[in-house]
């Protein structure tokens, strides 16, 4: 595809207000629409605010919504768009807006330091930790997670509902626990932690009703809603309501 002129409306303001601005550019072959973004802070908008990094699709800093779907830009090819169609860029719309663009994401990282970390098994040390590959193969797909907070942008949970912000940790998160539920070295029920009851609990699992909007957005691939999500409600439904679990839960062990 030669060079063309598209037609851009990419939004513009802060936290006070903004709205869209109309822009042509100019698109070369092979182009994504980080280059356009730039070339528009090179000749046209010198102070648009972006936030960006690797310009490979691994750093997560670029996430926007382009036509109304959360993307990376450096991952967004203007190929998939018609020539004259209008491509419109705006920030994440769960975020509060600091100035164009960027967004302030710091729900996310409150929401990490609230997921309790691995607990490394008793008796181990550094570098004695042993595992099949099999073990891992699961919980090793979320790890590809480069936190590009897409999916928290598009749950309709915390993108509709700003009151479930403080109950809810999102789909990125809950992953996180998942993945942490899944490990085979996770020592976590040796020190009364219960991760499952904690992702119902404390960070609102019960939230989730797994339309899987999370997973669509994921430039990594990771199917979130299916291998991470589902799984683990499975496993909290069956720690709080299968009746012998109860049962179980309730008679003390007998000690020897």
């Amino acid at each position: 595809m030669s060079g063309y002129e598209a037609r851009f409306k990419v939004w513009r303001g802060d936290a006070g207000g903004g709205g869209l601005e109309d822009f042509r550019v100019e698109v070369n072959d092979g182009e994504v629409v980080l280059d356009i973004i730039h070339r528009l802070q090179a000749t046209q908008a010198p102070d648009l605010a972006v936030r960006w990094n690797c310009k490979a699709g691994k750093c997560g800093s670029c996430s926007a919504e382009i036509n109304g779907r959360p993307r990376l830009m450096c991952m967004t090819r203007m190929s998939v768009f018609d020539r004259e169609e209008t491509v419109t860029v705006t920030p994440l719309r769960t975020f509060p807006v600091i100035r164009d663009l960027v967004t302030d994401v710091g729900f996310n990282y409150a929401k990490a330091r609230e997921v309790p970390a691995f607990v490394p098994p008793p008796g181990l040390g550094l570098g004695e930790y042993r595992m099949m590959q099999e073990d891992v193969d699961r919980s090793q797909e979320f790890r590809k997670c480069i936190e590009c907070f897409l999916c928290q942008d598009t749950c309709h949970v915390v993108r509709d509902h700003e009151e479930n912000k403080t109950a809810f940790a999102g789909p990125r998160f809950l992953m996180r626990i998942a993945e942490l539920d899944m490990h085979p070295l996770d020592a976590a029920a040796e020190a009364g932690l219960d991760r499952k009851s904690t992702a119902q609990d404390d960070h609102g699992l019960g939230y989730c009703n797994i339309t899987k909007c999370c997973t669509e957005v994921c430039p990594e691939g990771i199917k979130i809603t299916d291998n991470a999500l589902i799984p683990l409600k499975e496993r909290a439904v069956d720690r709080k309501y299968d009746p012998l679990v109860w049962l179980g839960s309730k008679i003390r062990r007998r000690r020897p």
